[in-house]
């Protein structure tokens, strides 16, 4: 039996399923280390942990508004159970420590990131040494993405020994959900109601895609924030155009409802490495206008497929919305293509890429023995 450590920071939703699979595989003993049990900006509905954990205490501090956690108890965490093999998902001291012990012990490493190269580009030097270090002493890595292999590769990872562990959803709650009978909305935007998600920009959007259509257009906006208050009293003023509903912070078991309701999911990111809502929104049979700022844009949403790929313009993304509404073949066959492109981001996926990762990796140390032994 392979004892396999992932250490992580919290425990997100579209993680918790891939882990209870890695964990029922044959072969494999996995315990996963979370630092935190939440971080604070965090409102998740999370599902049951069908699988072996560890929490660490909590010890996060704020830098530039990003969550730091540092849990030098990760280092007993990983003496007791004695894994063969430590995986890590970010680059977090409590991470770095679990990499270098590890790499003391001559443990397999393996590095998971949600990264990829264009969202890193912008990093500093110091950033970039770290993740040299790191990247030159793995056995195996992982990515969400091709952006992230791009990653690994611009550090001279060998393309064979790079593996993909997809973000996901569970597709089939959303594509199991009952069709309504009407669709209320034109759009909808489900994100947190912050400004690198671009509601403002998306309720612009809406604007420009009514004076387009020679119609109000109804709007659907998911999702709690700082800038909620901005963006009811901007939609306070544009009722002649756009009739906005706001839902507020939704539940999971809501989200599939929410999404079939609309016709058009809006996803104006200025910065997402990947972005699930867009999972979601084409399991709920969606066609999606993203920004190019979000890791989905080229790989889950496909220009002139089930989406657009558009800059942050909002009269050529009410051009998109405009061509959809009023084309109701092309926005059939745009809905049918996101069904078909999401099913293959699936968490038995996921984990049989993660799994993969770690057999190439523990086939690997056995071979660098079975040399040194000659």
């Amino acid at each position: 039996m392979t004892r396999l450590a992932i250490i992580t920071n919290e425990p997100p939703p579209y993680r918790l399923p891939v882990f209870q699979r890695v964990s029922r595989m044959p072969g494999i003993t996995l315990q996963v280390i979370f630092c935190a049990r939440r971080e604070p900006n965090r409102h998740w509905d999370l599902p049951p942990f069908e699988f072996d954990h560890v929490f660490l205490r909590d010890r996060i501090s704020t830098v530039n508004g990003r969550y730091i956690h540092n849990n030098p108890d990760v280092i007993p965490a990983l003496r007791r159970f004695a894994p063969d093999l430590v995986v890590i998902d970010g680059l977090n001291p409590t991470q770095l420590y679990a990499f270098c012990y590890a790499w003391i012990k001559g443990i397999p490493r393996i590095p998971l990131t949600d990264g990829t190269f264009v969202s890193e580009q912008k990093l500093s030097k110091v950033h970039k040494l770290i993740r040299s270090i790191v990247y030159s002493r793995s056995s195996a890595y992982l990515s969400a993405s091709l952006g992230g292999r791009t990653l690994y590769e611009s550090y001279g990872v060998a393309p064979e020994r790079c593996f993909r562990s997809y973000l996901c959803t569970d597709n089939d709650a959303f594509m199991q959900a009952g069709e309504p009978t009407e669709k209320k909305y034109d759009l909808i935007f489900c994100s947190r109601i912050v400004a690198e998600k671009g509601p403002l920009f998306a309720l612009r959007v809406g604007r420009e895609t009514a004076r387009r259509l020679g119609r109000k257009v109804n709007m659907l906006f998911v999702g709690s924030g700082d800038e909620e208050e901005r963006l009811r009293a901007a939609a306070a003023q544009q009722t002649d155009l756009v009739e906005s509903d706001f839902h507020g912070f939704a539940k999971q078991k809501e989200l599939p409802s929410l999404y079939r309701s609309a016709r058009i999911f809006l996803f104006p990111t200025h910065d997402d490495v990947w972005g699930v809502v867009a999972n979601e929104a084409c399991a709920a049979g969606l066609p999606v206008i993203v920004s190019p700022y979000a890791g989905v844009a080229g790989e889950l949403v496909v220009n002139g497929e089930n989406g657009f790929v558009c800059d942050l313009d909002a009269d050529l993304w009410a051009d998109r919305a405009a061509l959809l509404l009023t084309q109701p073949e092309l926005l059939e066959k745009y809905s049918r293509r996101s069904l078909d492109l999401v099913r293959e981001y699936s968490f038995d996926n996921a984990a049989a890429g993660l799994v993969d990762a770690c057999r190439f990796a523990m086939a690997a140390a056995e071979s660098s023995k079975a040399r040194r032994l000659v």
